[in-house]
């Protein structure tokens, strides 16, 4: 048995760029996840790898409403490979993790000067999306609701 399974935790490098097709919508943005370590006899060393990540149809309408540079976020997905050719026909190859899952991470200061939860979007292969509502505190609490009946992101818990 196999699968193609990636879990990332970092900071977000720009705000997405979204693209809008006939009837579908594309987000793709950057990454960053940083690794420290000391080396024996030597100064901490803190090594940063950026990642492509792309999402699409209700992932991408929630990058482009919630997602910005500096957020930091869960990615899951699955590797993708792909090439193309450049304008002086050089072949380029470009690996992008295809979001199933993101989560936002950390807080966000509401309107009343309160803390709200972190959310998290899931996109399965049914094509339902799920988020959780917000928490009072407690994990046990996130209780997930179908974001495909909603017409707005306005409904969104985070």
């Amino acid at each position: 048995m196999s699968f193609n399974k990636v879990i990332l935790v970092g900071n977000v490098g720009k705000d997405p760029e979204i693209r809008r097709f006939e009837n579908n919508i594309k987000a793709s943005f950057s990454l960053a996840t940083s690794e420290t370590y000391t080396p024996k006899g030597g100064d901490k060393v803190t090594q940063t790898e950026w990642h492509n990540i792309v999402a699409w149809r209700r992932l991408a309408e929630i990058a482009e409403n919630y997602i910005r540079k500096g957020s930091q976020i869960l990615v899951e997905g699955k590797l993708r490979y792909r090439s193309y050719d450049d304008r002086d026909g050089n072949k380029k190859y470009i690996v992008e993790v295809e979001a199933d899952t993101i989560q936002l991470l950390g807080r966000k200061p509401d309107g009343q000067g309160q803390q709200s939860s972190s959310g998290q979007a899931t996109q399965n292969n049914g094509g339902s999306y799920s988020a959780p509502s917000q928490s009072s505190g407690s994990p046990d609490n996130n209780i997930s609701e179908d974001l495909t009946t909603h017409d707005t992101a306005d409904d969104l818990p985070f």
